[in-house]
């Protein structure tokens, strides 16, 4: 069968010309050999007319046809100095076409910056933009509400966290566009010879075969243009109104979330983490106006994370060795909100409407269950017990919500619930918050599985692990995928899901760094350079997230909740408080309204009251509000129909006729420039500088976070101290004891009763109450940093080196004459005070070489007292010595209450 790639856009840059009556648009591919032309009509006040011919023009072609448009368009008067087609503005893509109160705008793309590579595809981020008016001015029809609509357009900061790809599909994970390149295509090949794309018969100068001259047959490729998930598209509707009359060359789809690649140097062999955010678009919005879910299941701050792991040393999907795992967040998806018009930082919480049959829920996991597959797992990090009910209410509904949803499900693939307070937790003295969420993370990366497009390696084999054998997910003929997906939600979706989700998110990359072969054993450690680069990945991420949804960065981070945050961060957590307050209070209204007017879930019209007179968008986001729903689904069998059929695999991932109807196949010649990756990746045809590429100014782990000092181990998976980083390092001892005090509170210490580090009132796991004493009576297993029998003896050297660093010498060696006669004469000082019988010569040597008279060998005083035990004391060393030769005594009452006291604590 022949091999599947990707279409890549044959149009990458773009040049907007203007004439008086006319717009022409020239776009062409990377290496401007191939153009295209749009033309749009200026004589049209209020209606968008756009004529593209389909046609490919070369070079010479498009230079002929601009210089006859530039004659043909020079007015008769001094024809000679005048120009009819003067050049407005250089693009790299378009957004979209908007129209408010008067004509048509154009949205075009005037700045980029390569940002993350995958596989050879460039990912992009939208630098600048350009908002031109189509209509000319001799035909504009003037409205006084106009500009104001502009400006609440442009409140959409597209140079903010906007991205966009010319080859490789953003909308899509990484599992679903390589399982599209392993399609049985040939099976549908009359769908595409039916198309109008057939095989390129290309010239030698456009298409070289090296076959074709030997009398073989023309290599052919598949080449694959698949459409986009709409619902991590955000210029979706822009583009609604071109769709279908354009050549899909012109379409751009964007999306908004986060994209952040890092590189990770295993002895020189590099490794590209990548960490992809797709903020959904159905329902989006600000934190305190969009709660819950829309009548459709669409839920607030749905934000779908995706890390990809893959060997650079290897560009191609075909070749190359790739890994990812997804992973959601997004709001409660019930019907609830909260009202800001208190002023209040913790508005109470609010059911608007009843749902006796989850049926806002079932919609919401109906889309998870077609998108990601069983099974589906929820972890709530909503408070559980509080003095005021607030958080709590979300939980209560939530729960039997999910029963409901549960008995109507096959058993193997019901929904599953996971409820941790894990404000509460973070409160307590003697628990661990990351110790229990690794726990957590271990069960769901178990559960899911991950993807990765290789079969596993020999040196599994070689160096098996039994948590290798018990890992889930789908085992395929070329490796294996991620069946369902871990949905995490607190309140907000901010603070406390993001930590959660990088303690998941780390599990699962020691997983995949196994599955690559890079590691032994699939588990990484806390300050080694690999998780703290993976560490700054998140916490960008996280900022990120939290300032499109909450107005201000992260208030509590990873290292708040590993008790090692630096005092300084109590006054950074108390500034981004007040900002997030101020960002609610009084910003979030305007910020609303622009992004209903950016998604088109407004519309201006002069028969419907303006943007800014609506007392509320509900009715915007609520379909149902405004129109009866055709068909009722069923209570019971609330999923989709087909469904079930394809668990635990997703249902849009399976080869079926309804999902291959999405994808359009074109037969093309193998070294067809609109599947060539390696052309479009190196550009052979460009001069550059190689200190210019981005994988020199990418985050590097061995620059970044490996200390600069001789002798270091340069591995990334070595856990190092706190202060030994690449990007300070300390030369001098000087604060030894701050130095001291952060060792001892690394990961896997116990945490320090201290919990000033987390007591700012803020968002969620912020806005605790401060009279609920939330000190939880049980223990968590700490996490031990060495456990691996091969390490013991780098163990011994690091206490060795402890040793010296604080005394300054070697123990183990003998000590120098000098220093042996300066200790005899402070023994001959200290004669006369030893309780030494007189009537005897007391000899130095009987001094010096105390011999211990007790029965502890490893004392150094002659005479031990025993110490005295009570009998209480005796009686409970006693029964610890019966219960280990099997004899247990009869537990009293106060032994019966204390241990169902731990057991209620610890699990319930």
């Amino acid at each position: 069968m022949p091999q599947s790639a990707a279409v890549i856009s044959g149009i990458q840059r773009m040049v907007l010309y203007e004439t008086r009556a006319r717009y022409f648009l020239v776009g062409s591919n990377h290496a401007q050999t191939k153009h295209r032309v749009l033309k749009i009509d200026r004589t049209e006040p209020k209606d968008l007319v756009i004529i593209d011919d389909k046609h490919v023009y070369n070079q010479h072609e498009v230079r002929e046809l601009l210089g006859r448009l530039d004659l043909g368009n020079r007015t008769k008067i001094a024809q000679k100095g005048s120009s009819g087609l003067s050049r407005a503005v250089s693009a790299f893509g378009i957004v979209g076409f908007v129209r408010f109160l008067e004509g048509y705008y154009i949205v075009l793309i005037t700045k980029r910056r390569k940002v993350a590579d995958i596989g050879g595809h460039s990912i992009y981020k939208i630098e600048d933009t350009s908002m031109i008016y189509i209509p000319n001015d001799s035909v504009r029809v003037a409205h006084p509400d106009e500009a104001r609509y502009v400006r609440i357009f442009q409140n959409v900061d597209l140079s903010s966290n906007f991205y966009f790809s010319y080859c490789y599909d953003l909308s899509h994970s990484l599992q679903y566009n390589l399982t599209l390149l392993q399609r049985p295509y040939d099976l549908w090949l009359s769908e595409a010879s039916s198309t109008e794309e057939e095989v390129h018969t290309q010239s030698k100068q456009d298409s070289f075969d090296i076959f074709e001259d030997e009398g073989l047959p023309t290599q052919v490729v598949y080449g694959l243009r698949n459409e986009p998930y709409y619902k991590y598209v955000w210029n979706g509707r822009l583009l609604k109104r071109v769709k279908d009359i354009v050549h899909h060359d012109w379409l751009m789809y964007i999306i908004h979330g986060f994209c952040g690649q890092s590189k990770l140097l295993i002895y020189g062999r590099p490794v590209h983490i990548t960490l992809i955010a797709r903020r959904s678009s159905k329902f989006a919005g600000t934190r305190f106006l969009k709660r819950g879910a829309n009548c459709e299941g669409d839920v607030a701050n749905e934000v779908e994370t995706e890390q990809i792991v893959h060997d650079a040393s290897v560009m191609s999907f075909t070749a190359g060795s790739y890994s990812s795992y997804v992973q959601v967040r997004g709001s409660v998806p019930l019907y609830w909100s909260q009202d800001i018009s208190t002023m209040m930082p913790k508005p109470p919480i609010r059911l608007d409407q009843a749902d006796p049959y989850a049926h806002v829920a079932a919609l919401h996991f109906d889309q998870m269950l077609q998108r990601f597959g069983s099974p589906i797992i929820i972890l709530n990090l909503v408070k559980k017990r509080e003095k005021r009910k607030h958080e709590k209410i979300l939980s209560e509904e939530l729960f039997p919500a999910v029963i409901n949803l549960n008995q109507f499900l096959p058993p193997d693939h019901c929904i599953d619930y996971i409820a941790w307070d894990m404000a509460r937790y973070t409160k307590s003295k003697l628990c661990n918050v990351l110790d229990r969420l690794s726990m957590i993370a271990e069960n769901v990366v178990k559960r899911t599985g991950f993807f990765i497009n290789r079969s596993e390696f020999y040196c599994h084999t070689l160096r098996p692990d039994e948590r290798w054998g018990d890992l889930g997910g789908h085992i395929t003929t070329t490796g294996r995928i991620q069946t369902g997906v871990l949905r995490t939600n607190c309140v907000d979706c901010l603070d406390r899901t993001n930590t959660a989700q990088f303690m998941v998110g780390k599990c699962a990359l020691a997983y995949q760094l196994y599955a690559l072969g890079m590691i032994d054993k699939p588990k990484l450690q806390f300050d080694t350079d690999c998780v703290r680069l993976f560490e700054e990945l998140y916490e960008d991420h996280g900022d990120t997230l939290s300032l499109q949804y909450g107005g201000s960065q992260l208030v509590h981070r990873v290292k708040t909740y590993r008790k090692i945050a630096p005092w300084t961060q109590h006054s950074k957590d108390i500034m981004q408080t007040l900002s997030r307050y101020y960002s609610n209070a009084f910003s979030d209204a305007d910020r609303q309204d622009a992004i209903n007017l950016f998604l088109q879930v407004y519309q201006p019209s002069e028969s419907k009251p303006h943007l800014w007179e609506l007392p509320t968008d509900f009715y915007l986001h609520q379909k149902n509000t405004m129109a009866l729903p055709q068909e009722r689904r069923s209570y019971t069998l609330w999923w989709s129909e087909g469904m079930l059929s394809s668990l635990p695999v997703a249902y849009d991932e399976v080869s079926c006729e309804e999902n291959m109807k999405k994808i359009q196949v074109k037969r093309v010649n193998r070294y067809d420039e609109s599947t060539d990756v390696y052309t479009e990746f190196f550009k052979p045809y460009e001069l550059t500088s190689f200190d210019d590429t981005f994988c020199i100014a990418m985050t590097n782990s061995a620059r970044e976070f490996m200390p600069k000092t001789v002798g270091v181990d340069p591995s990334p998976f070595t856990v190092r101290k706190p202060e030994e980083t690449g990007k300070s390092v300390l030369g001098s001892k000087s604060n030894k004891e701050e130095t001291l005090l952060q060792r001892k509170t690394a990961a896997s210490a116990p945490p320090p009763p201290s919990e000033e580090a987390i007591s700012s009132t803020s968002e969620d796991d912020s806005e605790e109450d401060r009279d609920d004493d939330g000190s939880v009576s049980q223990r968590s297993t700490p996490i031990k940093l060495l456990t691996e029998s091969g390490e013991s003896s780098r163990t011994q050297e690091e206490q060795q080196q402890t040793v010296k660093e604080p005394y300054g010498l070697n123990l183990a060696k003998l000590p120098a004459g000098k220093d042996l006669r300066i200790y005899e004469s402070f023994a001959h000082l200290g004669e006369n005070q030893h309780t030494v019988e007189r009537t005897e010569h007391v000899k130095v040597a009987n001094i010096i070489c105390l011999e211990p008279v007790s029965f502890f060998p490893e004392d150094s005083i002659y005479v031990v007292s025993p110490p005295q035990v009570d009998r209480i004391s005796r009686d409970v060393f006693e029964s610890h010595v019966m219960a280990a030769q099997g004899q247990m005594r009869a537990l009293c009452r106060d032994d019966m209450l204390m241990y169902r006291e731990y057991v209620k604590n610890r699990y319930m």
